[in-house]
């Protein structure tokens, strides 16, 4: 049976095989959700494809690289009460966008609900899985699953109007751990987010991507995101950690030099969070040092 209260926004660049995939699996959903998706300004006819051959889905080209800020374009046009996210690479298993929806229709102040990811073909747990599960935050009793700091953008379905709230993805941001900054958001407003491993997510890594330079982006925005949300204290402390335990190479050196430059608009915006949201941004903190999910930050 179709469920009409959420749609799936997906963004893409250069990865049209990748793509097709994802849309052909969606496609056959039993929630027969609306797609949406941008197409962050790719050269490989990504576009073209995807009107020739999914002609049901919705089309954005904006005609350059948002970044994530193409969910934010996409969600522009959504109309129902809740919004998929999903990666070019990853696809959602039958049945999960419909229990989801189910959670978030029966407890109003949860904004996101993020699935267990595994890893195509072997079906094995992706290493984040293990952070989510373990998650040392405490929550009221009726969350679905264990409360959460974030949310992972490939796997997590949101209330609409809750991720509007806070205006989505910061463009500042681009991409590359940019759903921490939404998070944080949306805790203050007194939101809560948790993991459902109930939920199911399907992730065949492509094969087109630059490991160093989402290493660079990572570790940038985490930057970014401690000076943007944390008190002074704590904010200094983080960036001295990030000095010790990033990796001493070229990528690391680029990431804290375009962190520095971004310092202007950094500062202007700056809004560090209450104290009981710092005490729980530390807690997340120390409990991601052993993270295997992790490493790209140092």
């Amino acid at each position: 049976m179709s469920d009409d209260r959420t749609t799936v926004v997906v963004i893409t660049r250069n990865r049209r095989t990748e793509l097709l995939r994802t849309l052909r699996l969606l496609r056959a959903l039993p929630e027969a959700p609306r797609v949406i998706v941008t197409d962050n300004g790719s050269a490989d006819f990504t576009a073209e494809a995807v009107a020739r051959l999914h002609p049901e889905v919705t089309l954005l080209t904006p005609g350059r690289n948002l970044g994530a800020v193409g969910r934010n374009l996409a969600v522009e046009q959504v109309r129902t009460p809740y919004v998929a996210f999903c990666d070019d690479d990853t696809w959602w298993e039958p049945g999960s966008l419909r229990l989801a929806a189910d959670l978030l229709d029966t407890r109003p102040r949860l904004a996101a609900v993020t699935a267990r990811i595994v890893v195509e073909p072997g079906g094995e747990e992706d290493p984040v899985v293990a952070e989510l599960r373990d998650s040392p935050l405490p929550g009221p009793e009726w969350l679905p699953g264990p409360a959460l700091g974030s949310f992972l953008a490939a796997a997590t379905v949101l209330r609409t109007d809750a991720f509007r709230s806070v205006g989505g993805f910061h463009p500042g941001l681009w991409l590359g751990g940019e759903e921490e900054l939404a998070a944080t958001d949306l805790l203050r407003q007194g939101w809560w987010l948790a993991y459902v491993p109930e939920l199911l997510v399907h992730h065949a890594a492509s094969t087109v991507r630059d490991p160093t330079e989402r290493r660079v982006l990572g570790l940038r925005n985490t930057l970014w995101f401690t000076w943007l949300r944390r008190p002074w204290l704590p904010a200094v402390r983080r960036t001295g950690e990030l000095l010790r335990t990033a990796p001493k190479d070229r990528a690391s050196l680029r990431a804290f030099a375009q962190a520095a430059a971004g310092l202007p608009w950094v500062l202007r915006e700056r809004e560090p969070v209450p104290r009981p949201l710092e005490a729980r941004i530390r807690t997340l903190e120390l409990a991601r040092r052993t993270s295997a999910a992790r490493r790209y930050v140092g």
